[in-house]
């Protein structure tokens, strides 16, 4: 009898842990096939931001946004490519408007440009998407403090500014959703040797996006945090030499479309499913595998620079 008590103690706890395992894909079953209703994006307000709007996912989410119909401010460092993508966005969707902010968020100063921006705009959804990483792998001794100083300034304090920023009219109306872009090399790895400044700066992203999600909900503000892995971006291209798309690297335009689809559903998700896939088995390996499995990748990186 005791033996038997024991026994169905060990099968209950083995029960729980792979349920544990197969929660992440669990949830995005759900998500992704019974909860998604993009066509609610507009209960929000009729306005959405996404800074970093000019390149891959930003533009990709500003695009996608713009298919519903949503009102852009987009926000980039540089004047005549926001320009060039606004003049796009208009003839493509004449029934929307848009306002360009051109600010770099790794330059020193305030942030005077877009404060007069989003003056008396009803931003209703938020993307913070801009974000910066290292020009190639390198040990933490290495980077020079013009690289890690704005590495903090993009990724942490403009994450940061413009959050508090929208965050306040949102409460007085409540209602808005934001979705702060983290990574998974904060989020899926244990580590990211090499790349230990960037990876600790989208941990940031997501310990504040989940901590005011749970501040928020109950006026009615969905903060989210995304965790992509590889998109076939400019920026990953440089540091990840993933110059295409493939069946673990989606275009920015496949990424954003389930990005978008997931906002205000659930305080964090990985929106693409092949990545949903990999963190799933991320989770079934051991930490000082994946950590000497990236470590290789980073020292591999840093001889090929």
């Amino acid at each position: 009898m005791q033996r038997t008590w024991h026994l169905h103690v060990v099968s209950f706890i083995g029960f729980l842990s792979l349920v544990r395992l197969f929660l992440p894909l669990l949830k995005w079953f759900i998500t992704r096939f019974l909860l998604t209703n993009p066509k609610r994006l507009k209960r929000y307000g009729s306005w959405a931001m996404v800074t970093g709007a000019t390149d891959g996912i930003g533009l990709a989410f500003a695009h996608e946004l713009a298919k519903h119909g949503l009102n852009l401010i987009l926000v980039s460092r540089n004047p005549l490519k926001l320009a060039s993508v606004s003049d796009d966005f208009r003839q493509e969707f004449p029934q929307i408007k848009i306002t360009i902010i051109p600010f770099d968020f790794s330059s020193e100063g305030g942030y005077g440009a877009i404060e007069e921006g989003i003056k008396g705009v009803e931003v209703g959804i938020l993307i913070n998407n801009v974000g910066i990483t290292y020009p190639r792998a390198m040990f933490f001794h290495e980077v020079d403090q013009l690289t890690w100083t704005k590495i903090l300034r993009v990724n942490l304090e403009a994450t940061t500014w413009v959050t508090r920023s929208l965050i306040g009219p949102m409460l007085h109306r409540r209602r808005g959703a934001i979705v702060n872009i983290s990574s998974g090399a904060a989020v899926v790895v244990p580590s990211h040797p090499l790349y230990a400044i960037y990876a600790a700066t989208k941990a940031y992203v997501d310990k504040i996006s989940r901590s005011l999600h749970v501040e928020y909900k109950q006026f009615g503000i969905h903060v989210q945090c995304q965790v992509p892995l590889y998109v076939a971006t400019r920026m990953v291209s440089v540091v990840a030499a993933v110059d295409k798309p493939s069946f673990f690297v989606p275009s920015p335009e496949v990424y954003a479309k389930a990005a978008v689809e997931q906002i205000g559903i659930g305080s964090r998700c990985s929106p693409f499913w092949a990545h949903s896939l990999q963190w799933f088995l991320a989770e079934l390996m051991p930490e000082n595998l994946l950590d000497t499995w990236r470590l290789s990748i980073g020292l591999h990186r840093r001889s090929m620079s």
